[in-house]
């Protein structure tokens, strides 16, 4: 029960860090990351470039989604522009699991000091950078707690049994993915467990990477409920999204091995080998797409634009 308790709260741990990392990134970025996002939709490689580039700041593709949708809401981009942008969002989150799968853990409490120092300095900027290393060292403690929780958790009988399953299962261990990721609304905190267990050699890495895909569907979910209510146009970017990670999942599924093989040639940490696969699936499906960027538009309005 303990280990269920401590579990909850460090996944808490990491969404809070997320948050506040965000905080400090977006007040120093300011509104530039929604003219990028307004700009440099010309073209569906420009708003790859600026999908990337934005996620990669805000460290959250669901936070560049849901930016989206409301630029879409408020008719100051069109659904067809934001193609690129969500393409470019598959990407950018890519940062995010390259940038958890860094050993900071020794780190981790003078950083939050100095981010704690910084934080009371009457400078806005300063403020900003103490939001940044605050959320940094939650979000590493918070993976330090995956990591230690991992062996005592499997454990448990119920845990035990199903981490067991889940590494003899690829299918029913994508679905995990997928259903965790969208409780939890996070597919970065999702990654975070995921790499917790990686790093404890309770599960294989090509279950993590299974895990991983459903991940990326999963976190389809919050562009859904954002989009709820938005418009037309709002929906299809939304479906578009989802087509996107789902086919995309499902084009890489047979080559898990082939994706695990690669990303061992690359690292030796199972944990940062998931943040390669991570990288390495991503950019393949966004570049796959990119070119017939258009046509996947016209696809996803035949299939949604009536009932959208």
């Amino acid at each position: 029960m303990y280990y269920f308790l401590f579990f909850i709260l460090f996944i808490i741990a990491f969404l809070t860090g997320m948050a506040i990392l965000r905080i400090g990134l977006f007040n120093i970025s300011g509104e530039k990351l929604k003219i990028w996002l307004e700009k440099l939709t010309y073209s569906p490689l420009l708003g790859l470039l600026a999908g990337t580039g934005v996620t990669a700041v805000l460290q959250s593709s669901s936070a560049v989604m849901v930016i989206t949708i409301g630029l879409i809401a408020a008719n100051v981009l069109s659904f067809r522009q934001s193609i690129g942008i969500i393409l470019g969002t598959n990407i950018g989150t890519t940062f995010t699991a390259e940038f958890i799968a860094v050993d900071l853990e020794s780190y981790t409490f003078p950083i939050f000091l100095i981010g704690m120092a910084v934080l009371f300095l009457p400078n806005f900027f300063a403020r900003s950078i103490g939001f940044i290393f605050i959320g940094i060292s939650l979000i590493f403690s918070a993976m330090a707690g995956f990591e230690n929780l991992a062996a005592p958790f499997s454990t448990l009988s119920l845990a035990g049994e199903a981490l067991n399953y889940l590494n003899s299962h690829r299918i029913e261990s994508l679905l995990a993915g997928v259903v965790v990721t969208a409780i939890i609304q996070s597919s970065t905190a999702a990654t975070g467990i995921i790499m917790g267990f990686l790093s404890a050699n309770i599960l294989s890495i090509e279950t993590g990477i299974a895990m991983m895909l459903g991940a990326n569907i999963g976190t389809c979910a919050t562009a859904l409920i954002a989009a709820v209510g938005s418009g037309k146009e709002a929906r299809l970017c939304a479906y578009a999204h989802v087509w996107l990670n789902v086919l995309g999942a499902m084009l890489f599924f047979p080559f898990i091995e082939m994706l695990s093989y690669a990303a061992s040639q690359i690292a030796k940490q199972p944990d940062v080998q998931l943040a390669h696969a991570s990288v390495i699936f991503n950019v393949l499906v966004s570049l796959l797409v990119l070119p017939f960027a258009e046509k996947f538009g016209s696809f996803i309005i035949r299939m949604h634009g009536k009932n959208g």
